[in-house]
């Protein structure tokens, strides 16, 4: 709401801005919302940051709404334009929240848009590891948070089944299936290891015996490829289901060779001018649109790269008319960026709707040590390792404490804790606790539904109960901020600090005191305002979690 204002003061000034950043001041008695708006004017209207505030409060002053929503407005430091929240409008927005949830809830910033959200996409060649999973706990929250802010989003995984390392899958089981027979095929360089490559070759040799044996595997290729990275992909699907992330489409590399639309891709850019051939490849001319150096599309061998189909892809997601593309990447990609953006670019299309997001590495410790690595995968740590560890809920919940660019590390002790030490735990207790406090209040006959009752929360005057109302009610301010970033790891802090606010007062204070079995009108009348409190921080909760794809406890 406070957003609208401003910018309708700043659109007073003569500048149209498309959103108003506001925060919540880190020190307290700073006010509760904050905004650094007329500093980041200060050059465009050319004028210092506090004359520019001054403006901006002045035309706020304006709007009759705003007496009733603040007790101060003030200016501090270099520019920043502080509000000071009301009693009575905090308590007029947590009935909104209490009484009309859905509504207060409700913030439609997508108006229909259709996202395309390309996550994991993981070779089919070996499990999942940490980093596919925290890029898989990242694409899914950003999916939930943009879904309910009102977008049209489509979750995609782009299958690699073409080219070397699917081939390179094949003939590590083909070499496995020789051994099983105490035959010799030499294991390939760069083939894959770990348990799952004898699992497959397992498998194939209960089907079909010794039979292969005698082929080369060019003759068997076909059969060893497409079962093992088949077999796979069925895996990694397994994996993602038990922890919460599933697909609207898959997209296979082979079926865009196979229809001729890698084919029909560069022959469109060919068209533009962006084709040429030298020292007998292919090569599609990337610095023409700001890339460091040309690129290979097709070797001189007659193979494809990679880039072919990579660029036949991300056309493919322009031309179904996407509104913006977010791809969700390793950080060992940065590079990668350019060449896309240029071949996106080439097809005629604005790449400017084309976000990628970065994932960083992560480390696992216990006790302050390394993590072995898993002898399942061979080389890393598995995200069923993980889970089968510590939960899908704990998992998903720490991959999304942090900024997707920064590196993780966290520890296998504290995430198993029953403590503030695991955060998941520490939000979903409070969840379930509340769940309690509701359950005890049933047995003891204490009314607990006030919705459309004119309840008096005046009572709800202590500093911490102010503090959690405000933290409440701004709950639709870090959404929008948090939708507007593409940052779901913003509502993850938020019920940290909700969680963090809530346990010191339920251990201070006595929501349902042994004056609520009276029938007393001042016991009431706190006890009441209180349960309002609470089930409001329990939506809230609700709301968050489910965001984050992470379960809401009815105990624990």
């Amino acid at each position: 709401m406070i957003g609208k204002f401003i910018l309708d003061a700043v659109k007073g000034m003569g500048v149209t801005l498309d959103f108003a950043e506001v925060e919540m001041p880190r020190r307290q008695g700073q006010g509760d919302i904050s905004t650094p708006v007329a500093m980041n004017l200060s050059g465009k209207l050319n004028s210092p940051p506090r004359k520019i505030a001054e403006a901006i409060i002045s035309n706020l002053n304006a709007h009759t709404e705003i007496n009733s929503m603040f007790e101060k407005i003030e200016i501090l430091g270099p520019g920043f334009i502080n509000f000071h929240l009301k009693s009575a409008f905090l308590y007029n927005r947590l009935k909104l929240l209490y009484n009309d949830s859905e509504s207060f809830l409700r913030l439609e910033q997508g108006a229909g848009k259709k996202v395309q959200i390309e996550f994991v996409s993981a070779n089919p060649t070996g499990p999942l590891h940490l980093g596919h999973g925290r890029g898989a706990a990242i694409g899914a929250a950003l999916a939930n948070l943009l879904s309910a802010s009102g977008f049209e989003v489509v979750k995609e995984f782009y299958i690699n089944d073409a080219g070397r390392q699917v081939s390179l899958l094949g003939q590590s089981v083909f070499s496995i299936y020789h051994s099983l027979f105490n035959s010799q095929y030499p294991f390939p360089e760069d083939g894959y290891r770990g348990d799952y490559v004898e699992v497959i070759a397992k498998e194939i040799a209960e089907s079909h015996g010794d039979s292969l044996l005698k082929n080369d595997f060019t003759d068997v290729s076909t059969v060893f490829i497409d079962y093992s990275y088949k077999k796979m992909l069925k895996w990694i699907e397994e994996d993602l289901s038990s922890f919460s992330v599933t697909f609207d489409r898959w997209q296979s590399e082979r079926e865009l060779f196979n229809s001729g639309t890698v084919t029909g891709s560069i022959e469109m850019l060919r068209q533009r001018g962006y084709i040429y051939e030298q020292d007998g490849a292919v090569w599609f001319k990337a610095t023409a649109l700001g890339d460091e150096k040309d690129r290979v599309i097709i070797k001189s061998d007659g193979s494809y790269t990679y880039f072919a189909s990579d660029i036949s892809y991300h056309i493919q997601k322009f031309q179904r008319g996407f509104d913006e593309c977010l791809n969700i990447w390793g950080a060992d990609h940065h590079g990668y960026i350019p060449r896309v953006k240029a071949a996106i670019k080439a097809a005629g299309f604005d790449d400017s709707k084309l976000t990628v997001l970065l994932v960083q590495m992560v480390s696992l410790l216990r006790g302050g040590a390394p993590v072995q690595m898993s002898k399942r995968a061979g080389e890393f740590i598995t995200l069923k390792d993980l889970m089968d560890e510590i939960g899908a809920d704990t998992a998903r919940f720490i991959f999304l404490t942090r900024r997707p660019d920064s590196q993780l590390e966290f520890d296998l002790d504290a995430a198993k804790a029953q403590s503030a030490e695991n955060p998941v735990f520490y939000v979903q207790y409070a969840y379930a606790r509340i769940n309690s406090i509701f359950n005890k209040a049933t047995e003891r006959n204490v009314q607990t539904s006030f919705r459309d009752m004119d309840i008096d929360l005046s009572a709800l005057d202590k500093p911490e109960e102010l503090q959690i109302i405000k933290k409440l009610i701004l709950y639709p301010l870090i959404f929008e901020n948090a939708v507007r970033a593409r940052e779901p790891h913003r509502i993850t802090f938020y019920l940290q600090e909700l969680s963090g606010m809530f346990h010191p007062y339920y251990n201070k204070y006595r929501i349902l005191s042994p004056e609520s079995t009276d029938n007393g009108p001042e016991a009431l009348r706190l006890t009441h305002a209180r349960l309002i409190l609470c089930e409001s921080v329990k939506i809230i909760i609700e709301a968050g979690l489910k965001i984050l794809g992470i379960t809401a406890p009815e105990k624990m």
